[in-house]
């Protein structure tokens, strides 16, 4: 019996099968896709929310919380690694040795060569693939945005600077002070 692989499967094939480059991979629109390599400020950023949402989220038993690069399948053909993701309890099927399904929140620390893709392609990606939450974390404007999915659209939560503190509605009570992160 012969095998027929679609286009899609062919696609994610390849990717998984690439060498390990210890960096971000992407496949996007049938390409794969290395974004720069990420700067200083961008993981210092990732690194204290990462903290802060694991030790929230451990603390009161709501899921797991995973750092990139950590391949993310939106749908099949399209694969993305978020800075930091949150599955919640409860959706454990989601959670794959190799690849994660859809996480409940994701976030995206902006850095010069990502800006137009956080704030546009990733965002309107993420609604399309129903992820409850998104977080833009964006260090030159000292802001960080979060949308939640109402009705399959992103509205805006709210924008947060310093000496405000941003809130989770997906990690109910999560609250973190905008320049514990981006101080």
């Amino acid at each position: 019996m012969e095998v027929v692989h679609s286009d899609v499967e062919l696609m994610e094939e390849g990717y998984f099968s690439l060498p390990e480059v210890g960096r971000i991979v992407e496949l996007t629109d049938g390409r794969i896709a290395m974004p720069p390599h990420p700067t200083h400020t961008h993981q210092i950023t990732v690194g204290k929310l990462y903290r802060r949402m694991i030790e929230y989220v451990e603390v009161n038993n709501l899921g797991i919380v995973q750092i990139a690069p950590l391949p993310v399948r939106l749908w099949p053909g399209k694969i993305r690694e978020p800075d930091i993701l949150f599955v919640a309890k409860g959706h454990e099927d989601r959670i794959g040795e190799q690849v994660y399904g859809v996480p409940d929140l994701v976030v995206e620390v902006v850095s010069a060569h990502s800006r137009e893709t956080d704030y546009g392609e990733k965002k309107g990606e993420y609604e399309r693939a129903g992820i409850r939450e998104y977080w833009i974390v964006d260090p030159d404007e000292g802001t960080i945005s979060v949308y939640v999915l109402r009705e399959k659209k992103y509205e805006l939560l709210g924008r947060w600077k310093k000496g405000e503190v941003v809130r989770s509605e997906t990690l109910d009570g999560f609250e973190v002070a905008v320049e514990d992160i981006l101080g």
